[in-house]
């Protein structure tokens, strides 16, 4: 009998690249929720339209269910997370508090949450996941989203100690790749340097949110995949959070260069001040991934951004 696992958010960037992989292997029924996208085109994946804030939809897209992979979420770039940062909060805490009691109810045996880096305070060295330090201030434009995270992430733990199911936490860095966010106003970093360079003129110029001192981890999003693969397969304890990176960082000023570089095309690039940036640095440590799952990552950042820039020409059709 095929295990049924239902991919929360399943049209959203980290969503569709797991249900396409999940739907690719033969031991896997495969189930996606979605709300306002277009559902998925993929006669392997069993889509189904839910509002995940409702009790009465959670209810139905899980029960039945084997697995859960919970990728829906309210999110944005830096441009919302600095003029609108309660849009980070309310929707998530509600929408896990009631995916993780409905798993709770029907026995669900294994839940897989993505959590993410903005709790942890910025560091010259990699972080480790008990670096974090609950006594310590979060990042001022992080702290509604940061600490939404944290209860989540002890929510998670709460309902493994309480009941049968097991529950893997994410902590992963910035992900990008195929299927991110392109359009300026919603996506990150990654995505939105990819759309100003892929899209500016031969010979013209890119303009730069910010200063570009801040610095990133960023982890291509099929090493993301296979650490959920790794964890389903694995883990044995009910509860495991553990760190998802590349394990260094890149400020953004490099990453535009490397960007342009890679593109081979010739664009100059304008730092504008007057824009909002988050100036910190990250990266992480991801020993307990390896020692735990044995997973670390196999994808460069030169060959994530070489694999980023083809599949965009190829989606948006530039030649």
């Amino acid at each position: 009998m095929k295990t049924k696992v239902l991919i929360c958010g399943a049209t959203g960037f980290i969503g569709r690249n797991t249900a396409e992989f999940f739907a690719g292997k033969d031991n896997f029924e495969v189930y996606g929720t979605y709300l306002k996208s277009k559902p998925l085109n993929n006669p392997k994946i069993k889509m189904v339209k839910a509002d995940l804030t409702d009790k009465n939809d959670v209810s139905r897209v899980i029960n039945g269910m084997d697995i859960i992979i919970q990728a829906a979420a309210t999110t944005s770039g830096a441009k919302e997370i600095v003029t609108k940062p309660y849009i980070h909060v309310t929707d998530n805490a509600l929408m896990n508090a009631l995916i993780f009691r409905t798993a709770y109810d029907y026995k669900v045996s294994h839940v897989v949450f993505f959590s993410c880096t903005n709790m942890y305070q910025s560091s010259d060295v990699p972080i480790k996941e008990t670096d974090f330090d609950l006594n310590k201030e979060i990042f001022s434009s992080y702290f509604g989203a940061a600490w939404t995270k944290v209860y989540n992430e002890k929510m998670c733990e709460f309902y493994s100690r309480i009941g049968d199911t097991k529950y893997t936490v994410i902590r992963h860095s910035n992900i990008y790749g195929p299927y991110d966010k392109y359009d300026l106003e919603k996506s990150h970093v990654f995505g939105a340097t990819i759309t100003k360079v892929m899209t500016a003129k031969e010979g013209g110029k890119i303009r730069v949110w910010g200063s570009g001192e801040e610095e990133r981890d960023l982890l291509y999003v099929s090493d993301l995949v296979n650490f959920i693969d790794l964890a389903v397969s694995k883990q044995k304890n009910k509860f495991e959070l553990l760190n998802a990176g590349l394990g260094s960082s890149i400020s953004v000023k490099e990453l535009v260069k490397k960007i342009i570089a890679l593109s081979g095309k010739n664009i100059d690039i304008e730092y504008d001040l007057s824009k909002p940036s988050i100036k910190t640095k990250l990266c992480l440590d991801t020993t307990k991934a390896k020692k735990t799952f044995g997973w670390s990552p196999e994808v460069t950042l030169d060959d994530g951004i070489r694999k980023t820039i083809t599949w965009y020409k190829n989606h948006f059709n530039i030649i």
